[in-house]
């Protein structure tokens, strides 16, 4: 089967874009890729002239259609889908293409995933807040409920040196964003764990105020695959808090961190999200807080428990190796579709 896989590249560093290709083809499959931001003028410039913005976005959208024309896919698999237009979906069907949405983000006020979902045969949605916010679209079958996983490839338990481990050790250990106007309530709770051996590593580190005690906790900024497997492999805890973004609607999402961590042999203390709960069993593949007392009290409580601390990160490890890969997420996608035609 040929798919034609149109997503977001980070240059950077690896994503889930990155995850999925290697799932499709470890599973057999044919895979073209198409970078939905291909644009030909920076950000800023079509954000400021919004009639050349919407011309840079008419021709990315002309070169997807150009190579569905070209390659012919049994499925357009579109992941994310903020700047996919519906004409372009309309035309992959008509040429024969299966059309499929995964959605990666939240929701947010004004999202075009809104207005083009209703184009495409199946909808897959990486958040259950997702599909409630869907149900305003007249979509052509209900969306699925598809959440992220991990790569056991890439995300695994690594034996440490001891540098590695000088350098990566600590008691708790924070990786993502630390931009304080994105994510306000992730700074509040990281500096409630000030007190404790906690190491933080995330872009807008160097914008964190000299008078935060998460200062001096601060490890470093953007963090490859290669460093966040080694931080978790070191770490006695790994902890996870998500969205809390302004203008967001609640989000109710599993992030990847939660199947990385996990897949990488940690002990996972997470944000009390409903989509975790539903995936994983509180206090045998995780443990989750619901307030930053309860946080400490966690904290504190493993640290001191260092047997039923392993137990959990052991159960947590089988748990997302034997349901939660990226070979599981993308089978299952491909068994819905292929099953409705």
């Amino acid at each position: 089967m040929k798919i034609l896989f149109a997503t977001a590249r980070n240059p950077h560093f690896l994503t889930i874009t990155e995850y999925i290709e290697r799932a499709v083809r470890g599973l057999g499959h044919d895979l073209v890729s198409f970078d939905d931001r291909g644009f030909l003028l920076p950000g800023r410039l079509r954000e400021a002239f919004l009639p050349l913005g919407r011309l840079d976005l008419s021709r990315l959208n002309r070169r997807l259609a150009e190579a569905v024309q070209r390659e012919r896919p049994d499925i357009l698999l579109c992941a994310g889908g903020e700047r996919i237009q519906a004409a372009t979906v309309e035309g992959a069907r008509r040429a024969g293409s299966v059309t499929v949405l995964w959605t990666i983000d939240p929701p947010r006020q004004g999202d075009p995933r809104f207005a083009v979902a209703p184009a495409f045969d199946f909808v897959f949605c990486g958040g259950t807040e997702m599909i409630e916010a869907l149900k305003i679209c007249k979509l052509p079958q209900a969306p699925h409920w598809l959440p992220f996983a991990c790569d056991p490839d890439l995300h695994h338990p690594l034996e440490l040196s001891p540098d590695d481990r000088d350098r990566y050790g600590c008691d708790i250990a924070f990786v993502g964003s630390l931009h304080r106007q994105l994510y306000p309530n992730r700074i509040t709770m990281l500096e409630a764990l000030a007190g404790f051996d906690l190491a933080v590593w995330g872009p807008g580190a160097t914008a964190i105020p000299a008078e935060s005690p998460l200062l001096g906790r601060i490890r470093g900024d953007q963090t490859p695959y290669e460093v966040w497997t080694r931080i978790y492999s070191a770490a006695r805890i790994v902890l996870c808090a998500h969205y809390d973004r302004p203008g967001l609607a609640g989000c109710l999402q599993a992030s990847p961190r939660v199947y990385e961590a996990l897949a990488c042999g940690a002990f996972l203390l997470c944000d009390d999200q409903p989509d975790v709960r539903a995936l994983f069993e509180d206090g045998r593949h995780l443990v989750t807080y619901r307030s930053l007392d309860h946080l400490r009290e966690q904290a504190r409580y493993y640290l001191h428990h260092e047997r039923e601390r392993r137990q959990i990160a052991e159960c947590g490890r089988a748990e997302v190796l034997a349901r939660h890969t990226y070979r599981h997420r993308v089978a299952a996608l491909l068994a819905t579709v292929m099953g409705a035609r």
